[in-house]
């Protein structure tokens, strides 16, 4: 049987996804189809070492393993070729939670940290939940509808107080691929006025073909010297659960001061499946992981089939990355709370709204495509009667 298409009832496991549908969208009658996890099953291989080592009938305390680093390492050298040292790995709880360790160890209250809107919304509660100023660098359209950095706006924004930029790379939600090009231009001007950057990688083995995630501390040393890295397991094989991730950091200095609000927090090293999870799906999940990013590539050709049918209504960007569709709604003419309400009551689908990303997001839809070919199809099947249906109400007002 094809693993991508097996079909679980998740309604009563206390998913995220669903337990939330009545407070987000005030009915349990929509396909929740926001949050950035997938309705596929978590690969087979996985659950076996799990059950492995539940055998042993002792789950106590464990270290994050040297195992975990080395599958990590030979990971990113055979898929991105980025040579990682296991003493510049460390366990981390969450990218979010990364996040907050490292804009609390190279920010000061009240110095800025750069954003690149519209982004992934834990951003901005990070910066200002400790305390530290958001500067907002937009993201720009190009000729081409595809969204580019902007340098200029970058440049100018910079003060002595601007201490660390998030880079979200590949981008939730745009989908965008940064190219080396791209990435070294964004650390050039980071060199130049000594800003660090935090790379939130999560979804870098979740690309396209014709596209290649470059990791930025991949490009030379100096770039790598400034850069804290995010990296882990839970997006691309389903295991966000297991709460187990790393951050990469090179320079001594900094993996040290990072340390430092690391270790006032007593995170600790990780959970027992955690550890297991993340070594299996390393080590056994390349195959697995070839097949998925086949199985989103189908689902996507699917909805961009239909949605030529509505280019009047929806503009439509295939994503080079990430199994998150960004959807163009403003030829709508919606406000963002209308749109919303469109797609729960018309499509019966809970989809994140592109206004929670930033306000560069407005007029947009953030719909999650990692879910079975069945499932999808009926998605597709609801978003295009709902279209229909509209034209047909604007014709008769």
């Amino acid at each position: 049987m094809n693993p991508y298409n097996i079909q679980i009832n998740r309604t009563n496991s206390n998913a995220e996804k669903y337990t939330l549908r009545e407070k987000l969208f005030g009915t349990k009658d929509i396909i929740p189809m926001w949050v950035a996890d997938m309705d596929i099953a978590t690969p087979r291989f996985i659950f076996d070492e799990i059950e492995k080592r539940i055998k042993h009938k002792i789950l106590g305390y464990e270290e994050f393993p040297i195992k975990a680093k080395n599958a990590q390492i030979k990971w990113m050298k055979r898929n991105h070729n980025y040579k990682i040292k296991p003493e510049n790995i460390l366990y981390s709880h969450s990218v979010v939670t990364s996040i907050s360790l490292a804009i609390r160890a190279f920010a000061k209250k009240n110095e800025e940290v750069i954003v690149q809107t519209p982004v992934y919304s834990p951003f901005y509660r990070s910066i200002s939940n400790n305390k530290r100023k958001i500067i907002k660098n937009p993201l720009k359209l190009d000729e081409k509808g595809d969204y580019t950095f902007d340098f200029e706006d970058l440049e100018s924004k910079i003060t002595k107080k601007t201490k660390l930029l998030i880079l979200c790379s590949p981008h939730n939600p745009v989908g965008r691929v940064w190219t080396k090009e791209e990435l070294t231009h964004l650390a050039n001007i980071c060199l130049k006025h000594d800003i660090k950057i935090f790379s939130d990688e999560i979804h870098s083995d979740l690309v396209y073909k014709k596209f290649k995630h470059t990791p930025i501390a991949s490009i030379n040393k100096e770039i790598e010297n400034i850069t804290i890295t995010a990296l882990g397991v839970g997006k691309t094989f389903n295991l966000a659960g297991v709460s187990t991730s790393t951050v990469v950091i090179t320079n001594q200095k900094m993996q040290k001061r990072f340390k430092q609000v690391y270790h006032a927090f007593h995170l600790a090293d990780g959970n027992v499946f955690g550890h297991t999870s993340f070594i299996s799906a390393y080590k056994k999940g390349q195959e697995w992981r070839d097949g998925l990013m086949n199985h989103l590539q189908e689902n996507i050709n699917k909805l961009e089939k239909m949605l030529q049918n509505h280019k009047d209504k929806i503009v439509f960007k295939k994503p080079q990355g990430t199994y998150l569709v960004w959807l163009d709604c403003k030829q709508m003419h919606l406000n963002d709370e209308e749109l919303h309400k469109f797609f729960i009551k018309e499509a019966k689908l809970g989809l994140s709204p592109g206004v929670s990303f930033g306000e560069e997001g407005t007029g947009y839809m953030r719909l999650n495509i990692a879910v079975t070919s069945a499932q999808m199809q009926i998605a597709i099947n609801r978003i295009n009667k709902a279209l229909k249906n509209w034209d047909i109400k604007k014709k008769k007002s």
